[in-house]
């Protein structure tokens, strides 16, 4: 059973066709590494998915059902999550404070609803004990490395269970030991069955993690294969043209 089967997704934006028949598959528990040049249709193909905007043609089936996203809010009652490239984060608010961004925890006392800290910070806290992130609930995020910023922003898409998340460059502008962190979340979530879809420019960081890579080029896809049966060149010549399909 496929967690997320794109059929021919077309978008097309006036006269310029960004994506064209686009058509793949994603297992239950599999990281699937999406590359390409700029404007290969990516970032495109991956906000239909997450229902920034809809397909102009195809269909998107999640656990073989069919899925219909006019907005985000309908992605994410499907089980899809995002987490974009500039994370999103309130750098002056606390690493529970962002978790629970926009769907805080409350509490009544007497005739009043009033923000339930405690609770949010236990959430939190056991969300990155569950992704063996060293991130604590109390601390500020404008304090924090890369990598545990990348941690806070994976554990507030864990709130809703979900069953997909999608990251746009999720080791971009980080150390080299952030970038281990940040690959070893990936795997945590793989671990509890959460089918991942990294787009990267960084190809040691895809071979690292992914279980199967996909290119796209000029809107159209081109490869889509298991990484032990491709190479950093393959890849490479499929981006730029050199190779045709694979």
């Amino acid at each position: 059973m496929s967690r997320l089967k794109l059929e021919n997704i077309s978008k097309n934006f006036g006269a310029i066709q960004a994506l064209s028949e686009v058509s793949l598959e994603v297992a239950p528990g599999e990281v699937l590494g999406l590359m390409g040049d700029n404007g290969a249709g990516k970032s495109t193909l991956v906000k239909i998915i997450a229902g920034n905007f809809p397909a102009s043609s195809g269909e998107i089936r999640i656990d073989d059902r069919p899925a219909h996203f006019n907005k985000p809010l309908d992605a994410q009652t499907a089980g899809v999550e995002i987490v974009y490239q500039d994370l999103a984060l309130c750098n002056n608010l606390t690493a529970a404070s962002n978790v629970f961004l926009g769907r805080e925890a409350m509490r009544r006392i007497g005739p009043f609803n009033i923000l339930d800290y405690p609770a949010m910070n236990r959430r939190a806290a056991d969300l990155f004990k569950q992704l063996k992130s060293e991130t604590r609930a109390r601390d500020l995020v404008r304090r924090m490395s890369g990598g545990q910023r990348q941690a806070v922003a994976i554990a507030r898409t864990l709130l809703s269970e979900p069953k997909i998340v999608l990251m746009d460059e999720p080791t971009a502008a980080i150390s080299v030991r952030q970038v281990a962190e940040v690959l070893d979340l990936i795997r945590r979530l793989r671990d509890r069955g959460i089918s991942v879809i990294i787009i990267s420019h960084r190809m040691p960081d895809v071979f690292g993690v992914a279980d199967r890579i996909a290119v796209m080029r000029r809107g159209r896809l081109v490869a889509s294969k298991a990484t032990a049966t491709s190479s950093p060149e393959e890849v490479t010549g499929l981006i730029t043209g050199a190779i045709e399909t694979a």
